[in-house]
């Protein structure tokens, strides 16, 4: 049988992170969960054990991309065959997870984006859909129109944190060319460079209650630049 392994990196997540892994339990039992506690300060660690996760920890906040290497490196280091990655703040439906994991065990594809602006398959949990703000909206089709142009198929949600992938897309995203901050259009372009097979899949997304964003402040324009900056030096690259 497979191993498979829920990463869920998470940075001060303690409201939403248990009812998160419980319901990633409820819905995929015989997968194990790894918490990357990306040096939060609240009680996102203690919940997280609690609800009977696996937990790694970094001393200091190194960011969204650091936190999924880490976790990436231990699935590798234990000999996962698929992994599942997803937010520890509850914007991702875990009732989509098999479909995600389905189009990897069918050999139908190396990594499956799950995209919220699919029509999904099914209704999942109860909730407000996400709707994300204007301008968001607007870089995500902006960065979706260029990943698409450039890997020649269709990208609707290019920023989407709600993935699964093999073991050999795996090794890749666990080497030094994986971005340590925003690993968004960047990375699937990368991915599409380096030979692996990419899909989309529908999923159902919620809004973030507590409206946290790792893209507050100047941060929008930090991630424009360093997007741009990321693509070109990708189609640099042999």
């Amino acid at each position: 049988m497979e191993k498979t392994l829920v990463i869920i990196p998470a940075y001060n997540e303690e409201k939403s992170i248990r009812s998160v892994i419980q319901r990633v339990k409820e819905n995929l039992p015989e997968a194990e969960v790894l918490t990357v506690d990306d040096g939060s300060s609240d009680h996102t660690r203690h919940w997280a054990m609690e609800a009977g996760a696996k937990v790694l920890s970094h001393l200091f906040n190194l960011g969204y991309g650091a936190a999924l290497q880490t976790g990436y490196k231990y699935a590798l280091g234990e000999g996962y065959d698929m992994v599942v990655q997803m937010d520890g703040d509850g914007q991702h439906d875990p009732s989509f997870i098999p479909h995600l994991l389905a189009i990897i065990q069918k050999g139908e594809a190396d990594i499956a984006i799950g995209s919220r602006f699919l029509v999904p398959p099914a209704i999942g949990s109860e909730g407000s859909l996400y709707q994300p703000p204007f301008l968001r909206r607007l870089g995500m089709r902006f960065f979706g129109t260029i990943s698409s142009l450039i890997i020649r198929q269709k990208v609707t949600d290019p920023t989407s944190g709600y993935q699964a992938m093999n073991r050999r897309a795996l090794e890749w995203a666990s080497s030094d060319q994986f971005p340590c901050d925003y690993p968004d259009a960047d990375v699937i372009i990368m991915l599409h460079r380096a030979g692996f097979r990419i899909r989309e899949v529908a999923v159902q997304m919620f809004e973030n209650r507590d409206k946290k964003s790792m893209h507050g402040g100047w941060k929008p324009l930090y991630y424009v630049f360093k997007m741009f900056l990321s693509i070109l030096v990708t189609l640099m690259r042999k």
